[in-house]
């Protein structure tokens, strides 16, 4: 254990600090499929009785329009997050008729890309600019990816631990400035130690045939239906997933919000010839923002992102310079399809102790031949990570997964034990057991487990997934929600539609004003382009 990790333990296990660690927060989003009772994709449009997916603080959809997404609110325990998310799910149970979730990251096997529907948030200008920016991401990256689920883990500290850090350590810099570097160090070493949860929790190590629509690939055939390698953890996360010739390469620095933010400035505003060739408009529709390597921020596909909540209109990376990283949002977690939620409560306590470790440890700066390392050590979990012996390079030297695993599992355990500590039980201890004996034997893994139930289903990836997502249609459908908590969703379904419906009626001036406006934040006026 590094010594700034033993100080700051130290300083923070007493009555003064240690109840603050309870105060950060905790979010789950978590995206899923529609499906008919046959397990094909759902072709009708958003259920209106769910509300507005424009304005709905709780249940949208994203990329595709069958592609749901439940938000969680904000809670200083995972649990209480969790237990919204499951409320969330009865709820919808109770206006999706005949249809249901699909209990898998990777999809059902799809219709042709025409009959794909891309996500639709009405008519008004911020409405529009969503849909534009998923056109563009179809027409880059194909519809097929706009229908991939998973699971995104909203993690804060408590901005009172930041400044007592600040204090301890005698940092210069206002508490803006201290949290957000604290924040960017912190994703520094979870890019070197996410590898570790795509071998715990990845969850896709197989897919539909017809997902891949003819493309090359080294995909191993399981039946005349699935696709697989024998030893993959999440092929979701592999260069399956959201990847293509412009993003090569694109890996922002992160050795400083400011670094962060002007990589991604600047691949916002460069123009890349493929996209220039299609153009913004064909026959006088948009189709993408604008020609450029990224459309928008959000289109680098990070595995983790520094996060501020967004005022309506304003783009990421404004919030980020005006006020600073607030939160992080992991963004490679599988959808687990024997939890009914995706997720559970023993993976989140894990995450929450590997989350504090990542941002407690020490974190030296990194360069491109780290982040390379970093690179190829996720690609090599992600497709080969249950393979007897796998070699990780750290620091340029080899070392087994397992032994390295299990090395990172000792040095997380006094941060368990301090978050054990101020809850009074020892629920962090106990997940950091679960996760060892899955380094101890590959079989436990969720991807070893769903290559399990995929074979006991004549080697057919669709029929698991199908069998599993009428198995917990059934579970949320035996619990429907309380009279109270039906009050409460379709109270929100009903002041989501009115906030729709008056953003479209007061809004002023022409859509192709607004999207010029819009591309224009992206100029030297931001304070990350000096």
């Amino acid at each position: 254990m590094s010594n700034l990790l033993n100080r700051r333990l130290a300083l923070l296990d007493n009555d003064t600090y240690r109840p603050l660690l309870g105060q950060g927060l905790r979010g789950i989003e978590r995206e899923t499929l529609r499906v008919d009772a046959a397990g094909h994709l759902s072709p009708k449009p958003h259920p209106a009785a769910l509300g507005a997916t424009l304005t709905h603080p709780q249940i949208t959809t994203d990329y595709a329009e069958s592609l749901m997404e439940f938000i969680t609110p904000a809670e200083q325990d995972i649990s209480l997050a969790l237990e919204k998310l499951d409320q969330i799910h009865r709820f919808a149970y109770t206006k999706l008729g005949d249809e249901m979730l699909w209990s898998q990251s990777m999809p059902c096997p799809l219709p042709d890309e025409k009959d794909i529907q891309i996500a639709w948030y009405g008519n008004s200008h911020i409405g529009m600019i969503k849909h534009v920016y998923r056109r563009g991401l179809a027409l880059r990256y194909g519809k097929s990816m706009q229908c991939i689920a998973g699971i995104h883990y909203n993690y804060s500290i408590s901005e009172n631990i930041w400044k007592a850090l600040q204090k301890a350590e005698n940092t210069s810099g206002d508490a803006m400035y201290v949290q957000s570097e604290n924040y960017i160090a912190m994703i520094r070493n979870f890019k070197r130690y996410s590898w570790l949860l795509m071998y715990l929790f990845g969850a896709s190590p197989a897919l539909a045939t017809s997902f891949l629509r003819g493309r090359t690939h080294q995909l191993q055939s399981l039946s005349e239906d699935t696709l697989y390698l024998p030893y993959a953890t999440s092929l979701r996360m592999s260069d399956l997933g959201y990847q293509n010739n412009a993003q090569d390469g694109l890996v922002p620095p992160y050795n400083s919000l400011m670094d962060y933010m002007r990589s991604l400035s600047i691949a916002v505003r460069k123009p890349y010839p493929a996209y220039e060739k299609i153009g913004t408009q064909i026959n006088g529709e948009w189709v993408q923002i604008n020609t450029n390597i990224l459309q928008i921020e959000n289109e680098f596909y990070a595995t983790i992102r520094p996060k501020r909540v967004i005022h309506t209109g304003e783009r990421p990376i404004e919030a980020l310079c005006a006020r600073g990283v607030q939160y992080v949002e992991v963004r490679c977690m599988d959808v687990n399809p024997f939890d009914p939620l995706g997720i559970n409560l023993e993976t989140s306590r894990f995450l929450d102790a590997f989350l504090l470790f990542c941002a407690l440890d020490e974190s030296p700066l990194t360069n491109q031949a780290e982040g390379e390392e970093n690179t190829r050590n996720f690609a090599l979990t992600v497709k080969e990570g249950r393979r007897p012996g796998l070699m990780l390079s750290h620091g340029g030297q080899e070392i087994s997964l397992q032994n390295w695993g299990l090395e990172l599992l000792e040095k997380i355990a006094p941060v368990a034990a301090l978050l054990d500590a101020q809850r009074g039980d020892h629920v962090h201890a106990d997940s950091l057991q679960v996760q060892r004996e899955k380094l101890q034997d590959p079989d436990l893994t969720p991807s070893a487990q769903v290559m399990t139930a995929i074979r006991a289903e004549n080697n057919s990836f669709y029929q698991f997934a199908l069998k599993q997502s009428k198995v917990l249609a059934e579970q949320f459908r035996a619990r429907p929600p309380s009279e109270e908590e039906r009050r409460y969703f379709e109270e929100l379904a009903r002041v989501s539609v009115a906030e729709q419906e008056e953003m479209e009626r007061s809004q002023t001036g022409s859509f192709d004003e607004f999207i010029t406006d819009y591309r224009s934040r992206t100029s030297s006026q931001l304070c990350c382009e000096s």
